[in-house]
């Protein structure tokens, strides 16, 4: 079954970087574009960051800022994070859409505060 486990959030202060990792498992990974999505407190969920064949696509706050990369041979996608702001603190989820399903991992808070 397919599963995505996040890790590497946290807190950190304004101005800082965190590197957020996503292992996935389950399905052909290299096949699939992969994405991060983001859910503040009382918000919806959004798409920050999409990786695929056609390239990368970000959430227009967070470009110049983030960075999507994805390693094939370790199943694993990662966002790197710099110049963090307090309204980047969310819960981040790492996200495949395959075979008309949407599968999510559970999560990793990252908190940016002085």
């Amino acid at each position: 079954q397919v599963q995505l486990v996040e890790s590497g959030g946290g807190l950190v202060q304004p101005g800082g970087s965190l590197r957020l990792s996503c292992a996935a498992s389950g399905f052909s990974f290299s096949a699939y574009p992969m994405s991060w999505y983001r859910q503040a407190p009382g918000k919806k969920r959004e798409r920050v960051a999409v990786i695929g064949s056609a390239g990368t696509n970000y959430l227009d706050s967070v470009k110049g800022r983030f960075t999507i990369s994805r390693d094939n041979a370790k199943n694993t996608v990662y966002l790197q994070m710099n110049s963090l702001k307090p309204e980047d603190t969310a819960v981040y989820y790492c996200n495949v859409w395959r075979q008309s399903m949407d599968y999510w991992g559970k999560g990793t808070l990252v908190t940016v505060s002085s």
